[in-house]
């Protein structure tokens, strides 16, 4: 660390940042089992913010998973160190204005807990997409409900590992009691709701 001379008070200010884009930057980041619809109202969300003007960056799971933290496994450790990666990343985001969409598991608070304080509480709005273990297992859009179910998949989350309810979500979407557009309009009055 002896070696290491940071130039943040150098750089252009969020501010400066936001200024120039018209807008907040924000992380959104949508929590809940393999198939309970974050990625897929993260898409919906970032089309909406889009025709609105509103510059968006989702993270996904699956693209971090293929990209950056392509090393890492499943183990606890691991899991802890991807939402790390991603919390630092995302935090680079939402300090250049850019409203964040992150879609993940994140299966424990206390893993939210840290994103959230690597990121920061006030610009850190949790969805739960609450989704029922049922309704993500009929859907088993990758077979990986299936595969677990035959133990061929180790710590899968809601099967083999745990997933805990998050304490206290901006939001909570159940996606089996509700179209995907009620779900997108949700979440983007709550961004809307922060645009200040």
């Amino acid at each position: 660390m002896d070696n290491i001379f940071p130039i943040y008070d150098r750089m252009m200010s969020r501010a400066d940042k936001e200024s120039l884009l018209h807008q907040r930057g924000m992380m959104i980041w949508f929590t809940g089992l393999s198939g309970s619809g974050k990625s897929t109202i993260a898409i919906g969300v970032e089309r909406e913010l889009h025709q609105r003007g509103l510059l968006c960056r989702i993270l996904d799971g699956d693209n971090i998973r293929s990209g950056i933290n392509a090393g890492l496994g499943f183990s606890a450790e691991d899991r802890r160190e991807n939402i790390r990666r991603i919390a630092e990343v995302g935090k680079l985001f939402v300090d250049t204005g850019i409203i964040t969409l992150a879609a993940f598991v994140s299966p424990t608070n206390e893993y939210r807990t840290m994103a959230r304080d690597i990121i920061g509480a006030e610009d850190f709005f949790e969805v739960y997409v609450s989704t029922p273990l049922e309704e993500c297992e009929r859907r088993d859009v990758k077979g990986l409900y299936a595969r677990a179910r035959r133990g061929e998949v180790k710590d899968f989350t809601g099967i083999s590992a745990p997933f805990e309810v998050p304490e206290h979500p901006a939001l909570s979407i159940d996606t089996s009691k509700q179209p995907l557009e009620q779900s997108v309009k949700q979440v983007v009055d709550l961004v809307l709701s922060q645009h200040v």
